[in-house]
């Protein structure tokens, strides 16, 4: 054994080696058609669906209707649940009335058990049942032979669930290995070579895929048949499985679930991350499904629709009037297809369509397969985007305020050597005047990869050192990865073998798998237990050397073992409950990051909030932190696709996103390291990471010229931090997404439906990074009948809707600020967001062609949780309306003080006025102002009133 991982290490040394030169190697990783459930459940062909729902079993409740389906073919029966959830949210739920053994349900991602309607049985006849739900003229249709639901609001047919016939849901049996069994199977066969009439109901190809393509004894626990069918063969791999030198063992045998929606109307779907793809899902028809697996993937290529670090199961529809979600609550392996009745067709096949009156109606099939667990469903009903990502905000929670230092510029690479390497970074960083809020340390800091601790050689001072950053106002972010080095001198290894914190192998043993330390044991994050001793560990004493200005990054945690299949975790090995890996796979990363962040804010006594940085993620893990796309490459292929996995992170509810800047592997040139700043200034988490094996390549190492061009996108991001914090705090309080497609903020501009090369941040400004090498120019859409746009550097207007052609050269960001909008700013540069802490403030006052304009501004202490707990904050909004820029409280409830002060306020796209007169605290103030009337651009300088102050400006 220990030669064989010898041979290993030395193998993973040599990829290290290489990998500057090395792509996803794709034979590590499962298709569809290595994975057992996955090809069994697509063998399943649309019709002839073998389920009927008992609509006499019918039981109302006074939120929730239940009844009994029942497979016609094996008698089986399961439990159907239906809810009408405040909000315009339906919920539907499938799981086994008696089985062997429980299935997993999903625990710690919901925000609690959803308000729910008052169900009513509106209408009844032969084979249907109407169901109403609640007061928002939802109605539910359930067919009884196949079974089917359609969801209808009012008489709009809005998803049809089951209407392909795709239902699986492999039941629980016994394996049929006794000799009893084989005896009884021969036996079997001998009679149905005598038997003069086929068996009623006999199950044919498509019946007996339904239940797992040849699946075994399901028990007649319902109505039994006068003469039960004789049970087929069971498929190869059905109860073991083998992929590459790695089996599973599979003792519960096959138990996946599978289910199909129809969205009449929809051309449109998105969400389901984590894939490096364009934001619009494609059709999965002749290649493979989308894969939601959470794996460390090395190197990964772009436009695929492989597994990656992360994992959310929300797909999310839209057309104009109306948008849709379905929310798929399963941790196990999921494979999600797409289908599309205009899949394949040509814009002149559409065209033609139309013109000869015989076009379909657009429809897109959406077919959820996971490996275990329940059917567990939650359907958005919207009808507006931002409702459909509040609805899912609602169950799931929504994105965690983070602090403010966060959003400011993180540097970073694998890694950065020792004390004196650290101190060197941050000079050069004050030396070349770039503003830095936080310095990040990977693996090799820790003493031999023992996490919670320093090489005493290279950090023998690691308080003193974080004093020194915290002095000039910097942070620190060290890595903690959940695989633990197997070591009897480890005092964390130690302690959790003595507790039995593990999570153990099929046989009730430790489990153990090779990682960065070498030989490494996984805690069970699952265990409560576990998660409390690891939030322990984050505390002072514990955590030697930590201080307040330390925080934390979760790499790893898929979890990845790089000695176990597909990179990760055998699915046969065991956590807390007894619940095997294969049911739970997903959620672990989110149990990591929880355990991390809850002992964030544990260690300051629940005073001050966290900032933890999570590579796997489920549905959940916004309210613990922030993510990134993972270990990316240096190409312009990586820059173009982190745009896209942003946005659709930000769908998903996790809209601390970022991508590392420069890309991870391999070393870029000046120019796309350039283009990579530029886009990372405007993408809500912003670091810059790099592989071990890459050259240096902090921002200074460029020539002068191209770091001039690094350190304007640097300002620029410090400048709009004040638009960024309040784009966050909506987002926290609102579940909208800081990062947005244009077609949330345009739901009836079908121009915007698949656009993913350019976005919104908030509402206010529309950004398009240039992504292309020696780019001369880009085509910018400006959205919006009847609106006008400025740039945001010039103050040009343009009137939309329009495609501009927008010439650049290197130092170009193409970013533009809406009309109608308002925006605050903080100009001045400094070395971090704590420096600009009290700094005044100047209002880009952006008027629509109406001669109007609204924003707002949000201000805390950055830090703290007071804001929730104190209502320590203020909530400014700004108007301007008939000549008159007016300040005002946005929320009464909040109260702070602070000595910033308005400094300016640039108004664009107003003429020259007579006179500015400001009111406040009673009096009348003239201001000196400036015109520009190419531009029509007005500045007032110096209005000097708090920030926090009511007051107002009239232009005469």
């Amino acid at each position: 054994m220990a030669a064989a991982l010898g041979r290993w290490a030395l193998g993973l040394a040599l990829c290290c080696l290489l990998g500057a030169s090395l792509a996803v190697d794709r034979g590590n990783f499962k298709t569809c058609e290595q994975s057992g459930f996955c090809r069994r459940q697509r063998r399943v062909q649309p019709g002839h669906s073998p389920y009927r729902a008992l609509l006499e079993s019918l039981e109302l409740g006074p939120d929730v209707a239940r009844m009994r389906l029942v497979n016609e073919v094996t008698q089986v029966p399961l439990l159907l649940e239906l809810w009408g959830l405040s909000g315009n949210v339906t919920r539907l739920r499938i799981q086994e009335l008696n089985p062997l053994r429980p299935r997993y349900q999903v625990p710690d991602v919901l925000m609690g058990e959803p308000p729910a309607e008052r169900l009513e049985v509106t209408g009844r006849d032969e084979g249907t049942l109407e169901l109403a739900l609640g007061p928002g003229g939802h109605r539910l249709l359930v067919t009884e032979r196949p079974f089917r639901l359609d969801l209808l609001r009012h008489r709009e047919l809005l998803c049809s669930v089951n209407a392909r016939g795709l239902l699986v849901f492999e039941h629980q049996r016994r394996r049929r290995d006794s000799l009893a069994d084989k005896v009884s199977s021969v036996w079997d066969r001998i009679k149905s070579l005598f038997r003069r009439d086929p068996p009623k109901d006999a199950p044919g190809e498509e019946g007996a895929a339904q239940e797992g393509a040849e699946d075994g004894a399901g028990g007649t626990q319902g109505e039994k048949p006068a003469e039960p069918p004789a049970e087929p063969e069971e498929e190869p791999g059905a109860w073991e499985e083998t992929f590459k030198t790695h089996t599973d063992s599979k003792p519960y045998g096959p138990t996946s679930v599978g289910l199909d929606f129809s969205l009449p109307g929809f051309e449109h779907v998105y969400g389901i991350p984590e894939h490096a793809d364009n934001l619009r899902l494609r059709p999965t028809e002749g290649g493979d499904p989308y894969r939601l697996y959470n794996l460390d993937v090395f190197q990964y290529e772009v436009f695929t629709p492989m597994a990656l670090y992360g994992s959310v199961p929300l797909l999310l529809a839209h057309r104009p009037r109306l948008s849709l979600g379905l929310f798929w609550l399963n941790a196990a392996e999921t494979w999600v297809d797409i289908g599309s009745n205009t899949a394949g067709k040509t814009l002149f096949g559409k065209l033609l369509d139309y013109m000869q009156g015989g076009g379909e109606t657009p429809q897109t099939e959406v077919r959820w397969m996971s490996e275990s667990g329940v059917i567990d469903v939650f359907l958005l009903l919207g009808p507006r985007p931002g409702d459909v990502t509040a609805q899912y905000g609602r169950l799931t929670g929504t994105q965690a305020l983070p602090p403010l230092f966060s959003l400011g510029y993180h540097q970073s690479r694998w890694n950065y050597q020792d004390e004196a390497d650290v101190e060197a970074v941050e000079r050069g960083f004050e030396e070349h005047e770039l503003p830095l809020d936080v310095l990040w340390l990977d693996i090799e800091h820790a003493d031999g990869k023992r996490y919670f601790t320093w090489d005493p050689a290279k950090f023998p001072n690691p308080r003193g050192m974080l004093e020194r950053l915290a002095a000039r106002k910097r942070r620190m972010v060290s890595i903690v990865d959940p695989h633990i080095k197997v070591d009897g001198g480890y005092r964390v290894h130690s302690e959790l073998r003595a507790l039995g914190l593990y999570v153990k192998t099929k046989d009730g043993n430790d489990y153990e798998g090779w990682c960065w330390p070498g030989s490494s044991a996984y805690p069970d994050f699952t265990n409560p237990e576990m998660r409390e001793w690891w939030a322990n560990m984050f505390a002072y004493d514990q955590y030697e050397g930590s201080t307040e200005a330390l925080f934390t990054w979760n790499d790893m945690n898929e979890p990845s073992v790089f000695s176990g299949p597909e990179v990760t975790m055998h699915k046969d090995a065991r956590h807390y409950g007894g619940w095997e890996h294969r049911e739970l796979h997903n959620i672990y990363g989110l149990y990591v990051h929880k355990a991390t962040a809850e002992g964030q804010i544990r260690r300051s006594g629940g005073r001050l909030r966290p900032f933890v940085l999570s590579r796997a993620f489920f549905a959940g893990s916004q309210r613990y932190g922030a993510v990134w796309t993972g270990d990316n490459t240096a190409d312009w292929d990586h820059l173009r696709i982190s745009i896209p996995m942003c946005l659709s992170f930000g769908l998903a509810g996790l809209a601390f996103c970022g991508a590392d800047v420069g890309g991870f592997f391999q070393n870029p040139g000046a120019e796309l390291q350039v283009r990579w700043y530029q886009a990372g200034a405007f993408q809500p988490f912003f670091r810059a990471h790099a592989h071990l094996d890459t050259a240096r390549r902090e921002p200074w190492l460029l020539s002068p010229e191209h770091l001039a061009m690094v350190r304007a996108a640097l300002r620029r991001r410090y400048a709009l931090l004040p638009t960024w914090y309040t784009a966050f705090y909506r987002c926290h309080r609102q579940g909208i997404p800081v990062m947005r497609p244009l077609w949330m903020e345009f739901p009836e501009d079908p121009q915007t439906f698949a656009m993913d090369d350019q976005y919104l941040i908030d509402r206010v400004l529309l950004v398009h990074p240039v992504t292309e090498p020696g780019a001369r120019g880009v085509n910018v859409y400006l959205p919006g009948e009847g609106e006008v746009w400025y740039d945001d550097e010039t103050h040009e207007q343009h009137r939309a809707p329009q495609t501009l052609y927008v010439p650049v050269t290197l130092s170009s960001i193409p970013v533009y600020q809406r009309g109608g909008t308002v925006i605050p700013r903080q100009d001045r540069p400094r070395r971090s967001t704590e420096a600009m802490k009290n700094d005044p403030f100047t209002l880009y006052v952006a008027l629509s062609p109406q001669g109007t304009a609204e924003g707002d501004l949000y201000l805390d202490d950055g830090v703290s949780f007071d804001y929730a707990t104190k209502n320590a904050f203020l909530h400014r909004h700004f108007s301007f309306a008939n000549g008159t820029l007016t300040s005002s409280s946005a929320d009464p409830r909040g109260s702070m003080s602070s000595p910033a002060w308005l400094e300016r306020v640039v108004i664009l796209g107003v003429g020259r006025p007579d006179s500015a007169l400001l009111t406040h605290d009673g009096s009348q103030t003239p201001l000196h102002f400036q015109h520009d009337p190419e531009r029509s651009v007005l500045t007032l300088r110096r209005p000097g009133v708090p920030i926090g102050a009511d007051w107002s400006i009239s232009l005469r």
